[in-house]
């Protein structure tokens, strides 16, 4: 079973930034970090509000630096191959974190598709919603995302290949 990431954001596309990480690892553990954002951090969307339901107020009062995220991840995923299954903009944000805190990560993220074959990845979006039904998740947020993925990705070996 592979070591998951999620990250949640200030928005989507240019001058958004990543505003919590969770991991779902390989020892059943699961760890989550809400993001204080840097001063000049400001770019923010309702619609991306919307979906993961944290406020800028709630990363302000709650946030851990973003060195010390940075750090824990470094701390938690060692030299480790970590997977998300949206790795463009996953990748992009964990970059930016690790840039932006002057910390550089000791991880690789991966796609979670080069993991699944033909068939999982056709299956994909089901599995997701079966697996979040399954665990009574309603919560968009990154450890429940990560844990999410992974449940899926166990799940998609009883698919007939």
């Amino acid at each position: 079973m592979p070591d998951i990431v999620d990250v949640e954001a200030s928005g989507f596309g240019r001058g958004s930034y990543p505003i919590e990480v969770g991991l779902a690892l390989t020892t059943g553990k699961t760890a989550c970090y809400l993001i204080n954002p840097y001063p000049e951090w400001t770019h923010w969307t309702h619609e991306a509000e919307g979906l993961h339901g944290i406020t800028r107020q709630i990363l302000v009062s709650r946030g851990r630096p973003p060195f010390e995220v940075a750090t824990a991840l470094n701390t938690l995923l060692e030299s480790r191959m970590v997977y998300t299954d949206a790795w463009g903009v996953d990748s992009s944000w964990l970059a930016l974190l690790h840039a932006r805190s002057g910390v550089r990560a000791t991880y690789r993220v991966e796609s979670l598709a080069v993991l699944l074959t033909e068939i999982q990845q056709r299956a994909w979006g089901t599995l997701k919603v079966g697996a979040r039904a399954d665990m009574a998740l309603v919560r968009h947020r990154a450890s429940a995302d990560a844990l999410v993925l992974q449940t899926a990705y166990t799940r998609s070996f009883g698919l007939t290949t």
